[in-house]
């Protein structure tokens, strides 16, 4: 198996805007630390202020699905569980 990446973005509803906001940089720190993260970012888009795209990549699927764990089980996971979510994952074998 080889490393994954996940692009794309999420979708934000007004209601959950400023508890996401207030969770998103502890979410980003914290993944950036784990084990087999290679590079974590989540960015608000300047045009649409409900859109933040989204570019992760993992050294291997086990880390990403860690990762994926996680991120459902800590407040991260539960004030973002109204977003919508709208991704791509691949995998290869470079980093």
């Amino acid at each position: 198996m080889g490393v994954v990446t996940l692009q794309g973005y999420i979708v934000i509803p007004d209601t959950d805007l400023a508890s996401v906001q207030d969770v998103l940089l502890e979410h980003i720190e914290l993944t950036q630390r784990e084990h087999g993260c290679l590079h974590f970012t989540v960015s608000q888009d300047t045009e649409n202020k409900n859109r933040f795209n989204v570019h992760e990549k993992f050294v291997s699927h086990a880390a990403f699905e860690a990762h994926q764990t996680r991120a459902k089980n800590v407040r991260w996971g539960h004030i973002a569980a109204n977003v919508e979510r709208y991704y791509q994952i691949s995998e290869d074998s470079s980093p």
